[in-house]
């Protein structure tokens, strides 16, 4: 496994099955969980991770705002939900060997990824039937640019759309009317062993780097996986 990446497993709660996935250094998962301690435990390590270079008088009053946005998204079925913050520095500015770090002053393109388990009322056990029921339903919006997905877990619809929003004067530094250009890439990819589909959602207001967001999205996604990977390893070992 590369160490710069991490393993994430949303929880096997709430009636709902476990996927695994891989996330690229940069991203800051959210401290969702079960019990109001356990959000608050994760809190702290969050806010410790996403401000390293912050002290007690950041960290103290922010975790309480992590575990209070953790909890809204939990209630509304997110199983994972992160921050992603990566340095926009050329990577000639860093040294041979160095990894390129989060620099603000250096510029910093935003994102942030969700995952929900969606229960689906789908009659077919068959993952490229239900495949393709999605596909046909996101395919008839024309705003919707809907394309079939042959990951390595098993078949998927991404969807990719982008909005220009107007942004109130009051809402803007220069004090003048701002267009805001975002754009999203959401995946559906139905469960091979139930009648559920997890729904991965990328969205940014970056569009100035879309392209790697694009490309980081797309390495996620590749990582997929129903089956816990450390089992896996092991079957393969033996």
């Amino acid at each position: 496994m590369d160490s710069k990446n991490t393993l994430h497993v949303t929880p096997a709660d709430r009636n709902l099955p476990p996927i695994w996935f891989f996330t690229p250094e940069g991203f800051f998962a959210l401290p969702l969980g079960m019990s109001p301690e356990e959000r608050a435990d994760r809190a702290n390590s969050f806010v410790r991770e996403l401000y390293s270079r912050g002290d007690e008088a950041i960290w103290e009053p922010a975790a309480p705002y992590y575990a209070a946005i953790a909890e809204v998204m939990g209630d509304t079925g997110v199983s994972y939900a992160a921050m992603g913050l990566f340095s926009t520095a050329d990577e000639g500015e860093t040294a041979d060997g160095e990894i390129s770090r989060h620099e603000p002053a250096d510029g910093v393109a935003q994102c942030a990824l969700t995952v929900g388990i969606v229960p689906t009322d789908q009659n077919s056990s068959d993952t490229d039937v239900v495949a393709q029921g999605i596909l046909a339903t996101l395919s008839s919006d024309p705003y919707n640019d809907a394309i079939w997905l042959d990951l390595p877990c098993g078949p998927a619809v991404s969807c990719i759309s982008v909005r220009e929003y107007k942004l109130n004067p009051e809402m803007t530094v220069s004090g003048e009317e701002t267009k805001l250009l975002t754009g999203q890439i959401q995946a559906h990819v139905p469960f091979p062993t139930g009648p559920f589909t997890a729904v991965f959602t990328l969205y940014t207001a970056s569009m100035d780097h879309w392209a790697e967001i694009y490309r980081m999205m797309t390495a996620i996604l590749q990582t997929i996986s129903f089956i816990d990977p450390g089992e896996s390893n092991s079957s393969v070992e033996k």
